[in-house]
């Protein structure tokens, strides 16, 4: 059964909500949270915005491409030309392409996707067994 696109992407516009405010927020949050949820949560969109775009595929496929995504973004922050540092200085290109590589990063985002892709497996479980029980 094919995901919701809506419901997948009002699911990532609240991700990028609760990302935005981790980093915003992230003084008053534990130090543990405030540190790594940030990164967490944009693998997480990532993850989201694929099964956005593609329903059908299955979750594990998805989550090795945002796996693959996140970890070559993260790898890009090892590159310095000028056009793309002056990229990464703006916000918005902050927030996409981060602005430094770091082996954390790494980790957070396979728990985050570990999570986006547990909790859509869960979902669509849930989904699958609601249409079982009460057929259209």
């Amino acid at each position: 059964m094919p995901r919701s696109r809506a419901l997948y992407f009002c699911l990532a516009l609240l991700v990028v909500v609760l990302g935005l405010a981790s980093r915003q927020y992230r003084s008053e949050l534990p130090t543990f949270i405030g540190t790594y949820a940030g990164d967490a949560l944009w693998a997480a969109m990532v993850f989201l915005l694929a099964a956005t775009l593609w329903p059908s595929v299955h979750s594990r496929v998805l989550a090795l491409g945002a796996l693959v995504f996140s970890f070559g973004i993260e790898v890009s922050q090892l590159y310095h030309a000028p056009w793309l540092d002056a990229l990464r200085a703006t916000r918005v290109g902050a927030l996409v392409l981060g602005q430094g590589f770091l082996w954390s990063d790494l980790v957070c985002y396979t728990v985050g996707v570990g999570i986006a892709a547990g909790a859509d497996l869960l979902l669509r479980s849930r989904v699958s067994l609601a249409a079982r029980i009460y057929p259209a």
